[in-house]
Order: C-alpha cells, then structure tokens, then sequence
C-alpha cells in the first residue's frame, strides 16, 4: 500500500473513532491500564532509586566525609560506602593472630579527634554526629522513650540529613526541634512544650518540625548543641560517666584541600577509622582495589543481583503479555462492531490490504491515545500520592524522576502492542465474507480439539519449564519468563474449549445465569478475547500477591520475638545510673497504669561473681553442649582445619540458632516465669526447678542429669586494645539439671536465685515480665511510660507486638497496580462483551422480557467472563511468583555456610485475598453491568 492509503485509513479509522466515542473510550482504558501500571511503577522505581549526590546528601549532608571509629586499636575493612559492610580486623597469615601493627598502636595510645586532626590536613573541620541520651520526655498523654540530640540545624552541613519542614530552627537554649513521627505519637503539635526528664524544670519549646528523608518513621528531637548534655550531667553527675557520643563526625575540608579519596580512606582504615567519603561515593574504586572483597575464602559479594534481574525480567515481560492480551479484544469488539462499514469498504472496491489498514489504523490512533492517556495518569497519581507512598515506605524519593527513555519506551511498546494485538482482528476482518458484513451476521466456528490440547501441552511445559529453570539457576530470566509467559498462552488457546466446559454449568442455573452462560458458549468470538484480558490482568495482581505474600511469610518465620505475644516487660537498664533497688516502685507504676496486666514473673540476671555492682558488666553465663556432643570444627585453627572438620554430624546440631531474651539467654526466676515466658505449667518441672535444678530447654544439652555451664568473666576493653589475642577468662561448671521440652524460643534456661547461689553464680535484679490477655493501647503504654520515667529514666518497658512485615516503596508501586490494572480490566473488559451482545438485549426486548431480565442477563454474561477470567488468572499467575520464589532460595544457597542445609523456598499463598479476587470481580462486574443496563432498549435493524 503508498503512503496516501495509510493517510486515508488513518482519518477513516480516527473519524470511527470519533463516532464510536463510548466504545472508543473503552479501548483506550483497555490499553491505558497497563500502561498506566507499567509507567507508574517504573516512576516510582526511579523515584525511590537516590542518585550518587542524593546518596552523599543523606550519609553526610553537605559535608566531605564521614569519619567513625570502628575499634580502637585495630585495623577496619570496609566498603567504599561504610554503611553497607564493615570488617574489624584482620587474621594473619593462615589465619593466626598477627602482631599489633605501629598504626594500631597510635591509635590505642590517641584520643580520635585528635589522631583524626593529625591525618586530615591542617584547618579540617570536625562537627560531631548528633548525640545525646535516650531519655523519656512528657507527652499530652505521658511520657515516652525519645532519643534527645544536639544538633545546630542553621548549619547548612546537616541540610540533607536533617531537612527543616515547618518551623524556625532552634536558636535558644529552650527551644527544640521534632520529627513528624515525635508529634505524631505524642500527640503534640508545633509550639507545645515538652520537658526532658532530669530537666523538668527547664521545658523546650518546638520550634520547627524537622525531617531524616532516610527514616521517616524515626521519633527524634533536636537541641542546641549545649542545652542536653551538658545540663543532665551538671543535674545529674552520674550522667557524665554514660557514653553520650556516637564517635563519628562530618569532616568539613579546608578550601583547596584534596578530597578524601580512596587512597587516603585506606590509611585512615589502618588507623581503626571507617570513612564514607564523598569523592568515594561519586566515584567507587574498582573492586579488586577494595581488600574487603579480596580477603580469602570470602563469597563474591556484590556485582550483578540475578535475583532482581530476574524480577525485573519477569515483571516486563509480563507486563507487556498482558498489554497484547488487553487489547486484543478491545480491537476483536471493534472490528466486530464496524464490519458493516468494512463490508461497505470492500463493495466499494477496497481489497483486503484496505480493509486490514482501516483495522490496523485503529490500532495506531487508539494505541497512541491511550497509551498517552495512560502515561499521563500515571505521572499524575504518582505525583498525587508521592507523600502517601513516601510516609508509608518511611523514605522521601531522591527526587520525582521521569526518564524520557523509559517513558518514550513504554508507549512505543504500548503502541507496538496494541498493533499486534490489532492484527489478528485485521486478518479477520479482511476475510470476511462481504454479503455477511453488510448484512451483519456473524458465525461461530467450534473449537479445535488440536489446538486444544497444544495449549494443555504448552501450560505444562511452560509450567515445567519456568519451575526447572529456577530451581537450577540455568538461564533463569529467558526460562523463567519464557515459561510463564508460554503457559499463559498455552492457557489462551484453550480458552474457548474451556469456556464450553463452563457452558455445561448452565442447565443447573436459574434462567438468566444460564442464558449468560449459554450465550458465551455460542458467541465464543466475543468472549474468549474478554476473558483472555481479565486473565492476564488477574495473573499480575496474583503474581505480586504470592510473591510479597510469600516474602511477608519468611520474614515472620526469620522472626523471633523476645517474649510471647503482647508480654509487657520492664527492664531495669544499665550502665552506672541503673538502679535496682527502684524495681518494686517500678512493678508498682506499671500495674497502675496497664490494667489487667495478669501473672507477674520477676526475672534476675546470673553474674559469674556474687558480686557485682548495679549496671556495670560482670560476664555473661550460658549452657553448651557436652564436650561429646561438640563440633570438633569449633576449636579449628586455620579454614583448613575447619574445612575438614566441620562436616562432623554433631556440627549440624550447633549450627540451631541459640534462644535470647532481651534479660538474656540463661534466667534467673521461679515458677511464674516458668509460666509466663515459657507457657510451662508442668508439675514435675516446677518440683525439678524447686529442688535446686536447672531447667534446660534446648536437646542434648543435659547428660547424665548435668549440664555444662560456661561462665565467662567480663571484657576488659584496655587489654583487649593492646592485645589481639585478648580473650576474658574462661571456667566450665556441672550443675544438676533437667531437660524441659518448650516451643517458645524465648531462652536456653532457668534456674532458682537459691540454686545460683549454691553453685557459686552471683544473681542481679534484671526486671519483671507480665503477660496480659489483649496487646496494651498506646495511651496505656505512653502513661506507663511516663510515670516510670519519673522514677528512672534509664529504666525501659516494652510489649512485645509481634511481627511487622517491613514495605518498600517498589513492591507498594506493583501491589497497587496491578490491583488497578485487575480491577479496571475485569471492569472495562466485560462492558466490552456486553456492548458486542447489544443486539441480544434487543431481542429479548422485541419477545417481552422485563427491564429486569434484561438487566440480570447482562449482569450475568459480564459476571462470568470476569468469574472465568479470574479462575484461570490465577494459575498463570502462580506459575512466575513460585518459581521467582524458588530462584531466590536457590541463590542464597550460594551464601549458605559449609555444611549448612540449603535454604528452604518459603511460599505463601494469599487465599483470603485471591479468594476475594475471584468471588469480588465477577460480583463487581455483576453489578456494574445490571447498574449500566438500560430498561428501556431503542429497537434495532435486525440482521436478516
């Protein structure tokens, strides 16, 4: 065809178009929705991706460098940016112990800030991290735990770390600045007061609501360099024996000063220092130039995330499926309903090629339009709820980033697709017969047995395929999208075989179900086109349900909690200003705060000494195995001797994670911390602990009826600084025991004050635990809180609640739109069918049937494409998230321990929610479509 023909189909096709402005519409949505999916996605995506100076902005603000004291004393591998892994210290050769090193000497025998003047050069200026204590301050309600930190925010150096929002920055001793998450949860507002504990008498004023865009959810205030520390340690003067620092500092270079490049970051390591460098960040050294990833035996971190190749393969890829499968029956319900006019064109004198360009115009003016319509809305929901996306992630975008390429690629893959979803209705229409065009019959042909069973045999193998793939790691993106997208197409063709399955269901349906579902048995060219898009759209939304479902699922299981659900736990604190002997007064505020609180058990900390003075260190004391029972791997002094060794069968049992609470791993208590943080109510364990035994929970630790308890006395930091090979001294002792099997995962063992003492262990007052029947309100908790904090602040309380699933903004973007796309396909797809079937109405209007009847059988032929739709939905969307979830356990494998079983393929599936897909979209499109039918229907031209 020349270039006039096309001219002259695309002003046939867009003045159609025109005409047709509410079937027109349709298509548009048809194609705009997975537009408008992909495109928002890949906005948020980009938007949540921080650009190299953002990444700056946000480690040290404006400033040169960061400068942090890994150890004193001790050589530091890191990586080019810290924050992402750090290694203190490093073996000798063969793995000995080495010799302290002349530089590991300065800087054990040199204050930091000054060790760090002498290294930068002269005229450097050092701004401490903030600091300040972790104190309790009064609330509307209370009070509540808040880390107070003096910070000059009219120093621009802190602009991109701290970002002012509201507000004047503090410029008085008694004004202070809060986060947005503070006032949410305390219930202040800007201009209120609150007082710090230890300063009551002395109340700051908010001046200014300030931000951290990298942790939005953090509840943090900020004073005047000057007005915290110093006034707490002169009211209190055991406050000034408390490490107030974080021993890090912005490093603000002197004009004409080099940058701190990679070089000068590697000496400073030798020094003990870790550096986040902003000429490093901008410009990262090259991996062999980093002895972090050069240290032997060590994985090959970092480099290409196949995992995330792989999704972001599989998400495109099927995202552009879905496209084709959207639009293919918005262009099929066009052609169908414009072939008298394309029958006009061919009697004309028009031949086949006209006729396909007319439909394949459409195509291009639909495929534009809505591929720019669903552009556009994308951008703009973005923009609309960027706040809502960034609050709920608990991270600020880098910025609102549009990429003119991958926007300019999403609409030419939307408008390529949308033209090869148009050709199959071209090649149709322009076989049709012209006599049956301009009469406007249609026929029906039955489906193919053949290409049924190529379809069955294309979902299995694609299913294998994909499963295979993953489960190897053999050419995971081509065989994993490759087979999930073979699958869906499989199941496309054995679309219209199926759906007379489904007709079989109508002769047990009242007369409208069934009259819907015999329609969709004979009018198959309408409705396999229909559902095959509610499908696709249905195995977007399912895939990215199982998929986070599952991820959601590992994290709870990776969880562990420190005490059973809803536990409320009072701990005494630590360090010199802890205070035992204020615990009674502290189980008293509690109680009178918290209602029905039930059982209180009162936990002790076991101390190698019998002496040992409130909140300083004295050792730690944990049960091990028998010497028989041990890892001959443990004592391994080279990794070949560990390589040999380690396959030893009693490894894999040392290998169990041990169990901690926060008073611990080895506790001191009777018989109602027996019940409250174990659920043990069992006589003879209750008799055994009596008697003077101890309780162990874990297998095989007890042999002989003993156990092997190791005590070990504190660190000494000054000898562990001048010595690598310092290690606290060590003893071993055999003490009665029992062996209690429990499932809570809350400690290794118990034992009585009395049988402590009697084995020579010193005990400590540690705290008390209660356990309530429902999790403690918030308002409950802050008064708690409160008035414990007038009793000590160093003191804390806490209620164990359970898991939170942690959220990106990415995985936000996906369940979010692919729930859209779901819901406006089903929606958009069945009205579709249900204007192609206008005719049918009229012909039940012309025989007498009721508005009503009308009304529910376009209800019903709308509910069961969408019901059909969602049912095969869900398997082709299983097939990509299992197999993505199967991947990704096979790749962390590679980073499993030797010896160390492989990590199991964690898959959830979200049935409530998948459930609710396929019983909601056919009620949805069931309603909708009664709602939109009209009563009364203009009678027609009856086709002859």
């Amino acid at each position: 065809m020349r270039l006039t023909a096309w001219r002259a189909a695309l002003r046939i096709a867009r003045r159609d178009a025109m005409r047709a402005k509410g079937r027109s519409a349709l298509v548009v949505a048809m194609i705009g929705l997975p537009i408008l999916g992909v495109a928002g996605v890949d906005v948020v995506a980009r938007s949540a991706q921080l650009e190299p100076g953002e990444k700056v902005a946000r480690v040290m603000g404006t400033a040169d460098a960061r400068i942090g004291v890994g150890q004193r004393g001790d050589i530091v591998l890191q990586a080019p940016n810290p924050d992402d892994e750090t290694q203190t210290g490093a073996p000798g050769p063969d793995g000995k112990p080495r010799a302290k090193t002349p530089e590991e000497q300065r800087s054990a025998s040199t204050e930091p800030v000054d060790l760090i003047k002498e290294l930068l050069p002269a005229g450097t200026k050092l701004v401490p991290m903030p600091a300040g204590p972790r104190t309790t301050v009064t609330t509307k309600e209370g009070r509540m735990t808040v880390e107070a930190v003096e910070v000059d925010l009219s120093d621009q150096v802190w602009h991109g770390m701290v970002n002012r929002i509201r507000g004047t920055a503090p410029a008085q001793p008694n004004e202070i600045a809060a986060t947005q998450e503070f006032l949410n949860q305390s219930g202040l507002r800007l201009g209120d007061s609150t007082a710090i504990h230890g300063l009551e008498s002395k109340p700051f004023t908010i001046t200014a609501v300030v931000e951290i865009p990298a942790e939005l959810k953090r509840a943090e205030l900020f004073a005047r360099p000057g007005s915290v520390i110093a006034p707490l340690a002169q009211a209190d003067p055991d406050r000034a024996a408390v490490p107030e620092s974080r021993d890090s500092w912005l490093v603000q270079l002197p004009a004409g000063a080099a940058a701190l490049d990679w070089p000068k970051v590697l000496e400073l390591n030798k020094y003990g220092f870790t550096v986040a460098s902003k000429a490093v960040l901008m410009d990262p050294p090259a991996r062999s130039e980093v002895p972090l990833y050069q240290q032997p035996g060590r994985q090959n971190y970092g480099g290409i995330d196949k995992v995330t190749v792989a999704i972001v393969g599989t998400v495109v890829g099927m995202a552009l499926l879905e496209i084709v499968l959207l639009a293919g029956p918005a262009f099929a319900v066009g052609a169908r309903r414009s072939r008298r006019q394309l029958g006009l064109l061919a009697a004309g004198g028009g031949d086949r090629g006209h006729v396909r360009a007319v439909v394949l115009g459409g195509g291009v003016v639909l495929g534009v339009t809505g591929a720019l319509t669903g552009l556009v809305l994308a951008i703009a929901l973005v923009a609309v709820f960027r706040d809502n996306a960034e609050q709920f992630a608990g991270r600020r975008f880098g910025h609102f980033d549009l990429q003119p390429l991958d926007l300019l690629a999403i609409v030419v893959v939307g408008l390529v697709t949308g033209l090869l979803a148009a050709v199959v209705p071209a090649v149709q229409a322009s076989r049709q017969d012209v006599v049956v065009a301009l009469t406007g019959r249609g026929g029906s042909k039955p489906p193919s047995r053949i290409v049924a069973v190529l379809g069955l045999i294309m979902i299995g193998g694609g299913a294998a395929l994909a499963l295979a793939c993953a489960a190897t790691g053999t050419a995971v993106v081509y065989g994993l999208l490759g087979g999930s997208v073979i699958a869906e197409i499989g199941m496309l063709m054995c679309t219209p075989m199926l759906i007379g399955l489904f007709g079989r269901l109508g002769r047990h349906l009242p007369l409208s179900p069934r009259l819907a579902l015999r329609d969709s048995v004979r009018h198959r060219g309408r409705t396999a086109p229909a559902v095959a898009a509610v499908m696709a759209a249905v195995a977007g939304a399912v895939a990215v349900g199982i998929y986070t479902t599952s991820s959601t699922e590992q994290q709870r299981r990776e969880y562990m909690p420190s005490a059973p659900p809803n536990t409320v736990a009072l701990f005494a604190g630590w360090g010199p200003t802890a205070d035992q002997n204020r615990l009674p007064m502290m189980r008293e505020v509690i109680e009178g705060n918290i209602p029905d609180l039930g059982e209180r058990a009162d936990v002790w900390d076991v101390t190698p000494t019998a002496k040992c003075n409130p909140g300083a260190p004295c050792g730690w004391v944990q049960v091990v195995l028998p010497e028989s029972k041990r890892c001959p791997a443990d004592g391994a002094r080279s990794p070949e001797e560990y390589e040999r060794l380690h396959n030893d069968p009693r490894c894999e049992r040392n290998r169990e994670s041990r169990r901690s609470t926060m008073f611990g791993e080895t506790l001191v208590g009777d018989a109602a911390l027996l019940h409250t943080l174990f659920g043990v109510r069992d006589q003879a364990a209750e008799k055994a602990l009596a008697d003077g035994k101890i309780l162990v929970f874990r297998p095989d630790y007890v042999e002989n009826s003993k156990v092997d308890l190791l005590v070990t006395d504190p660190f000494d930091q000054k000898k562990m600084r001048e010595d690598n090979n310092y290690r606290p001294a060590e003893r071993h002792l055999l003490a009665d025991a029992v062996e209690v099997p429990v499932q809570a995962p809350f400690g290794n063992a118990m034992m009585t004050r009395q049988t402590a003492e009697k084995i020579g262990l010193g005990t400590r007052a540690a705290g008390s635990l209660w356990m309530p029947t429902a999790e403690p309100s918030d308002k409950a908790y802050q008064k708690a809180n409160g008035a414990l904090a007038k009793l000590d602040d160093n003191a804390m309380i806490t209620v164990e609640r359970g898991f939170h699933p942690d959220v990106d903004l990415i995985t936000v973007g996906l369940t979010v739109f692919a729930g859209l796309v779901a819901l406006g396909a089903a929606g958009i797809a069945t009205g579709l069918a249900a204007a192609d079937s206008q005719q049918d109405l009229a012909t039940l209007a012309a025989v007498g049937a009721s508005g009503g009847i009308r009304r529910r059988l376009s209800g019903f032929q709308c509910g069961v494409i969408a019901a059909m739709g969602a049912v095969l939905g869900l398997f082709c969307g299983a097939v990509p998230s299992i197999a993505l979830r199967i991947f990704q356990a096979q790749d962390q494998a590679k980073w499993a321990m030797p010896g160390q079983p492989a990590p199991e393929a964690v898959i959830a599936i979200p049935w409530g929610e998948l459930a609710a897909m396929v019983i909601g979209l056919p009620v949805l499109a069931v309603l909708l479509a009664a709602a939109l039918t009209r009563s009364k229907i203009a009678m027609g031209r009856r086709a002859a």
